[in-house]
């Protein structure tokens, strides 16, 4: 019988709670700047999650040395495939972010303001 408090599930627990957290950050700002960490939590929440759902216990990192023995290494190692997709997605949000920073940095320039009730020119 597996523990509720168990490694697993806290990361699992954890990134949930900062998934709903940036979502309500997301839906409930009006400061631009609080969205865009809002998208930030969220990204970071679904890294967490796919990192937790591919741990295994009692296995290793996915390198041959003396731990695994080449017979029956696949038996001992975690999947590397996840944890390289995240690696991927974390580049891949930092340069979203940094794109949203500076259309954020470019609006405040035009407009004086970050409250996303301002922009009038955005509205139909």
């Amino acid at each position: 019988m597996t523990n509720l408090f168990s490694i697993e599930y806290i990361t699992i627990f954890t990134s949930f709670a900062l998934l709903v957290l940036g979502l309500w950050g997301i839906i409930s700002q009006k400061n631009i700047f609080k969205i865009i960490i809002s998208f930030s939590i969220v990204n970071t929440s679904i890294h967490l999650l796919l990192v937790s759902l591919a741990y295994i216990r009692n296995r290793t990192a996915p390198i041959i040395d003396s731990a695994v023995d080449r017979v029956n290494a696949a038996e001992k190692v975690v999947d590397p495939v996840p944890h390289a997709l995240v690696l991927t997605a974390i580049v891949i949000g930092i340069g979203i972010t940094a794109l949203m920073l500076s259309y954020a940095f470019t609006m405040y320039k035009q407009h004086k303001t970050l409250d996303i009730n301002q922009y009038k020119s955005l509205k139909w």
